[in-house]
């Protein structure tokens, strides 16, 4: 009895002259038991003694293609892939139709790194899943140098399947060499006329237009997608760009919007959108209010905060009053994060909004009881406040908290020492600028 894929009993053991039946039954035992015994030596990783027993199988049935197959499996898992290979292609000599065996022989090409031996039989398998083995199949001509064909294989997949992020990253790689370059354009541009209201033409004439300097030509085929295929959100990606380099701020606005309200463009071209947006209107604030809007479309982000990492950005620039109004924002959608907090109280200090610094730091004591900083900011704002008894409070309870950050303690040791001037105690003054000279002292040496 044959089984595709597993074996019993082989057909060709009843096939013989008759013999007497314990004969038969002995015969058919003794195969049985050896194959059985090969997997299970294979499922323990025995597989020299898997070996050994399908070596025992294969006098007896030395065309059966599942024992070459099972064979090859052993060498493979040892890593003796000459023997593997050996075994695989007798198996696929024996069952062409089989695909298991071409796709063994391809893990053996694949773990030894040959490309070339892999390109055939990855194009067999694409008869059997074609999507999946083709996108290996422009990898193996990627790896192979094979330009050609890996462009044309792209092309073809990009009007069966749609782009994928790593067939888009090796088509700029093969268009970047300039034996491409001009014939591609021609190409496209003929393409764009045979068939107008085919998208993907226009965005890779704008790559290679942008790529090669040629800014005007990008901008008016751009402009001729938009013109064509009005509800092409990747020609306003294009515009966008053209827009700011033209400094006309609105209609890069209007096209920034259409590509955020977008569910066809990845959110990573959007936040690239928004931070180019974000350079634009810190430099022309009466687009404040569009960055603002802007913003609003990423509140559903769980990967980036972006009214934090904005108001990052305005705080490197000094810019304390756009800082703090985003790390206000930031914290509406999140308030527990304790790296944004302690940038807001940053935002109040420097901005010497001391009322507003209490008032936060005090609350978010009562979040973070035991951070340190926090009753440093609010020691601080106290101090500034001449509420000397409070600070006191807030920078004693502080210090106690403050667990190898000789900085912070530092820090919270020059207010202690303003706070018991101001209270007048000048033998806890003299102790706290004992410490403080010792504090610094390592900094000077």
């Amino acid at each position: 009895m044959m089984l595709s894929g597993s074996l019993l009993v082989p057909d060709g053991l009843y096939a013989q002259d008759p013999k007497e039946p314990d004969q038969v039954a002995l015969a058919n035992d003794e195969f049985e038991n050896n194959f059985f015994e090969a997997l299970k030596q294979k499922g323990i990783e025995n597989y020299d003694k898997a070996i050994k027993s399908l070596e025992k199988c294969l006098v007896k049935e030395p065309s059966n293609p599942v024992l070459h197959h099972e064979l090859g499996k052993n060498y493979l898992s040892l890593k003796n892939y000459p023997e593997a290979e050996k075994a695989f292609i007798k198996a696929r000599d024996l069952e062409p139709a089989n695909r298991w065996y071409w796709q063994s022989l391809y893990d053996v090409y694949y773990e030894t790194k040959d490309f070339n031996k892999s390109i055939p039989i990855v194009q067999k398998l694409t008869e059997w899943r074609k999507e999946f083995f083709q996108e290996d199949l422009v990898s193996l001509y990627m790896y192979t140098q094979q330009f050609d064909k890996a462009l044309a294989l792209i092309n073809e997949m990009e009007q069966t399947v749609g782009k994928s992020e790593k067939r888009e990253m090796y088509k700029l790689q093969i268009l970047s060499d300039s034996k491409y370059k001009k014939p591609q354009k021609e190409t496209l541009e003929e393409a764009i006329k045979k068939n107008p209201k085919e998208e993907s033409n226009y965005l890779e004439l704008i790559y290679l237009y942008s790529e090669s300097n040629q800014e005007a030509k990008a901008e008016e085929v751009a402009k001729k997608l938009e013109k064509e295929i009005p509800s092409s959100d990747w020609a306003q990606v294009s515009l966008f760009k053209f827009n700011l380099n033209d400094n006309n701020g609105k209609k890069a606005a209007e096209s920034m919007f259409r590509v955020l309200e977008s569910k066809k463009i990845d959110r990573k071209i959007k936040h690239r959108v928004l931070n180019e947006f974000l350079i634009y209107a810190s430099n022309n604030p009466q687009f404040a209010g569009d960055l603002e809007k802007a913003v609003g479309y990423f509140e559903d982000d769980k990967q980036v905060n972006v009214p934090k990492e904005i108001g990052k950005f305005y705080f490197s620039k000094a810019r304390y009053p756009e800082a703090t109004h985003y790390f206000e924002k930031a914290l509406a959608g999140k308030s527990d994060d304790i790296e944004t907090i302690e940038l807001l109280l940053y935002t109040y200090t420097e901005a010497a909004q001391y009322d507003a610094l209490q008032k936060k730091a005090t609350e978010y004591i009562d979040v973070y009881p035991t951070h340190a900083r926090l009753y440093y900011f609010a020691g601080l704002a106290a101090n500034k406040a001449k509420q000397f008894t409070k600070a006191k409070d807030y920078l004693e309870t502080g210090i106690d908290f403050v667990v190898e950050d000789p900085d912070l303690e530092l820090k919270i040791s020059k207010q202690l020492a303003e706070t018991y001037t101001g209270l007048g105690d000048t033998k806890k003054k003299d102790l706290m600028l004992q410490k403080q000279a010792k504090l610094e002292k390592p900094k000077s040496n």
